[in-house]
């Protein structure tokens, strides 16, 4: 029963995987890079969901043919390309500004930087 259940809703299966390993990954790593990369994981994970419910049972895609009784639902599949575009948008501007950590602290990895932001509050604080 349960096979059966997992076997007809992979999509759904996999989207969870995907949630869970972006989310293992944000929080997990340290190192900024690998966190730019594990809410790229997430937001993919969403934009599976979202195009998994938009297919309806013997659909077929918005494009019009004589032969054609039932049209899949085409909205999510425009916003998902919206999201597609934003998420690289967003992918960009997050590794800029881990490039630019990379410049200032030398690291990109998380503890470091917190290290070093306390060890120079400690030289300000002590002169």
């Amino acid at each position: 029963m349960i096979i059966d259940f997992l076997i007809y809703k992979y999509n759904y299966l996999a989207t969870v995987i995907l949630i869970l390993i972006g989310l293992y990954s944000v929080i997990v790593n340290g190192n900024l890079l690998k966190k730019v990369i594990g809410l790229n994981i997430l937001s993919t994970s969403v934009i599976l969901f979202y195009i998994s419910i938009s297919k309806v049972t013997d659909g077929s895609a918005p494009i019009y043919a004589n032969d054609v009784v039932r049209y899949d639902n085409p909205l999510p599949h425009v916003l998902m390309l919206t999201a597609i575009v934003v998420g690289v948008a967003i992918t960009a501007v997050a590794l800029s500004v881990v490039l630019k950590i990379k410049e200032t602290y030398g690291t990109i990895e998380e503890d470091e930087i917190i290290k070093i932001d306390e060890d120079e509050k400690d030289m300000v604080n002590n002169k």
